[in-house]
């Protein structure tokens, strides 16, 4: 079972940056792929980024395309979202997931969330 933790999320003005963290248990992390995905209040989620084992692939919805980067540190278990450029409708609540792919279903174990607020 693996187990995730998001940590980083925050105010910021619009405009601005967050780098968010998602901390993975387990010692197989470098051997699976993870994503983000975020939810606003009253909408579905919806897929924002992903990246392969290694790396070397990564996914990105188009609305967050060129504003957005995911990376890995595998020797941290940890997973990155880098966001700037923030719009007040990146406002959501941000959770990283084991998995790959841009649908909900392609992921297997999910982290509580962190939230992420952009005024205008």
């Amino acid at each position: 079972q693996v187990q995730l933790v998001e940590s980083g999320g925050g105010l910021v003005q619009a405009g601005g940056s967050l780098r968010l963290s998602c901390a993975a248990s387990g010692r197989t992390f470098n051997t699976y792929a993870m994503g983000w995905f975020r939810q606003a209040s009253g909408k579905e989620r919806e897929f924002v980024a992903a990246i392969n084992w290694s790396g070397g692939n990564t996914l990105y919805a188009d609305s967050v395309k060129g504003r957005f980067t995911i990376s890995r540190g595998n020797a941290k278990n940890t997973v990155y979202l880098q966001m700037t450029s923030l719009k007040p409708e990146d406002t959501a609540v941000y959770h990283c997931a084991q998995g790959y792919g841009s649908s909900w279903s392609d992921y297997h174990y999910w982290g509580q969330g962190t939230q992420v607020t952009v005024s205008s």
